[in-house]
C-alpha cells in the first residue's frame, strides 16, 4: 500500500497545542508543517493583531480561506489552522475537501493556562480574558465537535498525542486519498 501524501489539517481552539503537535507531526511524516496564522502574516506583511486593527476580522477570516482555498500545496503538508479557521460557515468543508482534518481539544482550564501570556491573540483582548475565552469556546465547540476525529492534550504527554495524531492520520488519509479517486456521481 502507498504511503499517504493527504494534507492533514490539525484544528481546534486557541492553546489546545496544534503548532507544536503539527511540528512533530510534520516531521515524522516527513511533511512540511504551515501555519496558517504565519502564513497569512507572512504574506500580509504584518503581524495578526495589525491586521485586525486595520482591516478588520473580516477581511483576516477571507485571508484564511484563501489560504486554504490555493495559498499552500496539495499534498505533503501538515496545516496547524487558526483557532477560528472553521468557524464561519463553509469553511469546516472546504478543510475537509482538502485533506484529513484532526481536531485537537484540551479543557478549559489548559487552554487560559496556555494563552494567559500571549499578546499575538486579537479575539482574547477583553477586560475578562477568562470570560472571553469560556464564550468563544461555547460557540466554536459544535463545530470542532464535527470536524474530524478528536484528540485529548490535556494532560497526556506529547509523545503519546503525537503518536495519536499519526494514527489516526494514516488511517483517514487512505481512505481519504481513495474517495478522491473515485469518479463524480
Amino acid at each position: 500500500m502507498q504511503t499517504p501524501t493527504a494534507n492533514l489539517y490539525l484544528v481546534g481552539f486557541m492553546g489546545v497545542g496544534k503548532t507544536t503537535v503539527g511540528r512533530a507531526v510534520a516531521q515524522r511524516l516527513g511533511f512540511r508543517l504551515l501555519d496558517s496564522d504565519h502564513e497569512i502574516e507572512r504574506q500580509a506583511g504584518k503581524p495578526i493583531p495589525e491586521i485586525f486593527a486595520q482591516e478588520g476580522e473580516a477581511a483576516f477570516r477571507a485571508r484564511e480561506r484563501e489560504f486554504i482555498a490555493v495559498g499552500h500545496p496539495a499534498q505533503g503538508c501538515v496545516v496547524a489552522c487558526g483557532g477560528g479557521l472553521v468557524v464561519p460557515p463553509g469553511m469546516l468543508e472546504l478543510v475537509q475537501q482538502r485533506g484529513v482534518v484532526v481536531c485537537l481539544h484540551a479543557s478549559l482550564a489548559t487552554i487560559c493556562q496556555r494563552t494567559a501570556s500571549s499578546r499575538n491573540r486579537p479575539l482574547l483582548e477583553a477586560a475578562d480574558r477568562v470570560e472571553r475565552i469560556r464564550s468563544l469556546f461555547a460557540q466554536r465547540e459544535p463545530i470542532y465537535q464535527r470536524a474530524g476525529t478528536l484528540i485529548l492534550t490535556d494532560n497526556r504527554p506529547l509523545g503519546e498525542v503525537i503518536a495519536h495524531v499519526v494514527r489516526a492520520y494514516r488511517r483517514e488519509a487512505s481512505e481519504w486519498e481513495q474517495q478522491q479517486r473515485q469518479p463524480m456521481a
